[in-house]
């Protein structure tokens, strides 16, 4: 089993709420709830300063300057988006510091449908902070083969 769903497995049987998973899930909702009302601050104030997000398309791998340029204009607009979780796990290292969180999220997003979010965080002084997040699509295996013809198509 590999140590991430180790951490996962161990998370999921524990019998009292951890503290420290609260936090991170705390986190992730404010995340959302800052994008889906296109509060840019109080976004960007959830990631590490050197953060990396990750994106569904193959350009968007981003440290957190670049994806803020990329977002500043939708959230002048008050274009948000809204990803809330549908389902989530969350898991902290055992390691003295109780420091660093991976997580994983089923996400519903109305433009897309469904997704997904993972990620790793870091406590820090000013609380846990995103170091990276990732959001993918979810895409069923039998439909695998038109969404790989799709990318390979030449672009018009």
């Amino acid at each position: 089993m590999s140590l991430i769903a180790a951490l996962f497995a161990a998370a999921a049987v524990q019998t009292a709420p951890d503290p420290a998973v609260a936090e991170v899930t705390a986190v992730l909702d404010r995340l959302n709830l800052a994008s889906s009302t296109a509060d840019e601050a109080a976004y960007f104030d959830l990631f590490a300063p050197d953060a990396r997000f990750v994106g569904t398309d193959p350009n968007e791998h981003w440290s957190l300057a670049e994806f803020r340029a990329y977002a500043e204009p939708h959230f002048q607009r008050g274009d948000g988006w809204s990803f809330p979780a549908t389902e989530r796990l969350v898991a902290i290292a055992d390691i003295d510091c109780r420091c660093i969180a991976w997580f994983e999220e089923k996400l519903d997003s109305r433009h897309y449908g469904a997704t997904r979010g993972s990620g790793v965080m870091r406590k820090t002084a000013d609380g846990w902070k995103i170091e990276q997040y990732v959001l993918s699509f979810a895409i069923p295996n039998d439909r695998s083969d038109a969404v790989v013809a799709a990318v390979r198509a030449p672009a018009n």
